[in-house]
């Protein structure tokens, strides 16, 4: 096929986001061997464009000029035009975002996404993000960037191929081997990270850094197990209290929390945490919902209790399929603008409410205030219940009956309003974010259907995504995409480890050993460590990253180190604790630059370090549900609660047998205690 003859193809994309551009005059095509050759034969450079469904500045240069005939006219006649779902190809994503951070010293990417490719290597030459159809301060206009994006690659062919050559350099040294085999792990990093972590603090409001802020939900995790572990030394930490306590009620009393409905939008675009980034995303609300559970049941907090149990109403409610999955994403827009669909004017909220019940709500999100967005409301917690009942001569139960009253008042009335498209894709590794945090929600805070929950969501990836070897990325409308990504195996196994702590199941175990051995088949470098994000059958692409830092979702490295060396010590398999201590080693030299960074393979690390002590239950079945639920908070225990019938248990769980109608095991370093029989001894020891 000719450049000419090329039309838009994206009506027959599975993507939500690739549809949105179906009807663009851009010819754009999806990334495939077909389209790749194209290019390569008529020798014209590759637009590679990646965004997702929920990005208001990618709807932003989808309006302003793949929408522009004159724009799309200078596309089709200079490049072949390639869209990308960042959700569906994150190996994509993270490839071209590196580039980008390569091509512009050090300066990281975001969505859209805006790549010039070499058609013969598929190597970058440009990249930048956001351009507006007309220039704008600084920025060029698209038009200018792509026309000369053009001249040159016409007139610099042996420039770009230096280039290129330069940047797949750097492509090779980022997996580079970076210390010895015998090299001696220590606890120097979370001493470190815990420092960088306090000077970053924002003490005035929470949270690290300055606006934009985003929740960074692993550096809160890591410095709340860090409290754990001081607190039972008898030296607990209080300024890491104070930064957990500060950010959280930051967090969820703020305009980046719902105050409706619940769940988190995305980040807040000030300091304050006052107003965000309006679109909801699953992974954010997965992780918050963990580390709230998390954090209600360490701190003995009611208000972090509730927020969570609101995260995890909306995301039942709002977010699942029927087939029981989850959606991937929320769009920030709705009526053509962002934010639209949360915003209320004064004189709504006013005419809704009794002057009564209006008075109180006014106090309580701050509308006796100021607009806080262009002459409308983003509700955010102005006033505690307790200190507006004491103002008003009330109950705090009073207080908090009226507003519950009146949120689902204004819910019934937002419900009739225009709603932001949901992108139904159901990814893999999002959905095991969100049933994690819905199985440590289900057994910190004691609700059985929340695990439930997570317990659906497991079987349906299992009876949809895995077909007995490998596991598939995605789900959309009855079609499983391509094969999976390191974070679609790691963030599962870690989910179907907080699934068996919640709630037993067999058939978990069973699929977690499976996809362990999935990963450790596909992933594994065998020769320096690490798992890399692509498996060994995949599609070759200028790169293979094997990366450990945190982004917007934990580092896959990081998850698979933690849930590897928990489900080896569970099983007493090897092979699983030494590739998660290879892959610790492999790392161990670029955590030293900026630990703070890489906050989730630091909570492996101690992970491995400290030997997570393995306590297995073994009670008369009709007990089970009640030792589920009675535990203490010990960030370094993994513990299970199997009923006494159960048989023929994988590896070393078939010798912890019960001998009594109450058995208890304690295994460390490979090593069980004899069995305890009184429940009483078994928590005479903290971990």
């Amino acid at each position: 096929m000719m450049l000419s003859q090329l039309t838009n193809q994206l009506s027959k994309a599975t993507s939500p986001y690739l549809r949105q551009h179906a009807d663009n005059p851009v010819a754009w095509q999806t990334w495939n061997a077909a389209t790749l050759s194209v290019a390569r034969k008529s020798n014209k450079p590759i637009l590679l464009s990646i965004g997702y469904s929920a990005c208001h500045w990618c709807h932003v240069m989808a309006h302003e000029s793949f929408a522009d005939h004159d724009t799309a006219r200078l596309l089709n006649e200079q490049f072949v035009n390639i869209k990308v779902d960042r959700e569906e190809r994150p190996d994509l994503d993270k490839i071209y975002q590196l580039s980008h951070t390569i091509l512009n010293n050090g300066k990281s990417g975001g969505w859209p996404l805006t790549v010039f490719l070499s058609p013969k290597n598929h190597i970058p030459f440009f990249c930048g993000t956001y351009f507006p159809k007309q220039a704008r301060g600084s920025l060029l206009s698209f038009g200018e960037v792509c026309q000369g994006v053009a001249e040159f690659y016409d007139e610099h062919a042996e420039d770009i191929d230096q280039q290129g050559a330069l940047v797949k350099k750097a492509f090779a040294e980022l997996n580079i081997k970076s210390v010895s085999g015998d090299q001696h792990l220590d606890y120097s990093p979370l001493d470190i990270a815990r420092a960088q972590l306090q000077s970053s603090y924002d003490k005035a409001y929470g949270g690290f850094g300055a606006a934009p802020k985003f929740p960074q939900t692993t550096r809160l995790r890591l410095l709340l197990r860090h409290w754990s572990v001081t607190q039972k030394n008898g030296t607990p930490d209080s300024a890491a209290e104070s930064i957990l306590l500060l950010t959280l009620k930051s967090m969820s009393e703020g305009g980046l929390c719902d105050q409706l409905s619940g769940g988190f939008y995305r980040y807040s675009t000030d300091a304050k945490w006052d107003i965000p980034h309006f679109e909801k995303m699953l992974y954010d609300n997965g992780l918050l919902l963990g580390l709230y559970s998390e954090a209600a049941f360490a701190f003995n907090d009611d208000c972090f209790r509730k927020t969570a149990l609101a995260t995890a109403s909306w995301a039942l409610a709002t977010m699942r399929s029927s087939e029981a999955g989850f959606y991937s994403a929320i769009d920030a827009d709705s009526l053509g603008e962002e934010g639209q669909h949360y915003l209320w004017a004064p004189s709504e909220v006013r005419s809704l409410l009794d002057e009564r019940a209006y008075e109180l709500f006014a106090l309580r999100y701050g509308l006796d205030q100021a607009a806080n967005f262009d002459g409308c409301w983003h509700l955010r917690v102005s006033q505690s219940l307790g200190d507006i009942a004491k103002q008003q001569g009330l109950t705090a139960a009073d207080v908090e009956n009226s507003i519950d009253q009146s949120r689902e008042i204004l819910l019934l009335r937002r419900a009739e309003r225009e709603s932001p498209e949901i992108d139904d894709k159901q990814l893999t590794s999002w959905n095991a974010l969100l049933i994690k945090g819905l199985a440590d929600a289900g057994r910190y805070l004691d609700q059985p259907c929340l695990v439930q929950g997570a317990h659906d969501a497991i079987d349906f990836i299992r009876e949809k995504l895995w077909d007995g070897e490998q596991l598939k990325s995605a789900y959309t409308r009855g079609q499983c995409l391509q094969y999976a990504f390191l974070d679609d195996y790691a963030f599962l196994i870690d989910a179907l480890l907080s699934s068996l702590q919640a709630r037993w199941r067999r058939v978990d175990l069973d699929f977690a050993i499976a996809l362990a051995d999935s990963l450790l088949n596909q992933f594994n470098d065998n020769h320096e460590g690490g798992f890399y994000f692509t498996a060994h059958d995949h599609e070759q692409l200028v790169h293979r990253p094997k990366d450990y830092a945190d982004e917007a979702i934990p580092s896959g490295n990081a998850i698979a180190v933690y849930a590897l060396t928990r489900l080896g010590h569970l099983v007493g398999d090897t092979r699983y604790i030494d590739a998660a201590l290879e892959t610790i080693t492999n790392a161990w030299l670029e955590i030293q630059r900026m630990p703070s960074a890489y906050s989730s393979l630091l909570i492996a690390l101690d992970e491995v370090l400290a030997t997570t002590e393995i306590v297995v239950l073994r009670v008369a079945d009709d007990t089970v549900d009640q030792w589920a639920a009675g535990f203490d908070y010990a960030p370094r225990q993994f513990r299970v609660v199997i009923a006494s019938s159960e048989n023929d248990l994988p590896g070393r769980l078939n010798n912890l047998t019960a001998i009594s109608e109450f058995t208890a095991y304690r295994c460390h370093r490979g090593i069980c205690e004899q069995p305890i029989t009184d429940p009483a001894r078994l928590y005479t020891r903290a971990c």
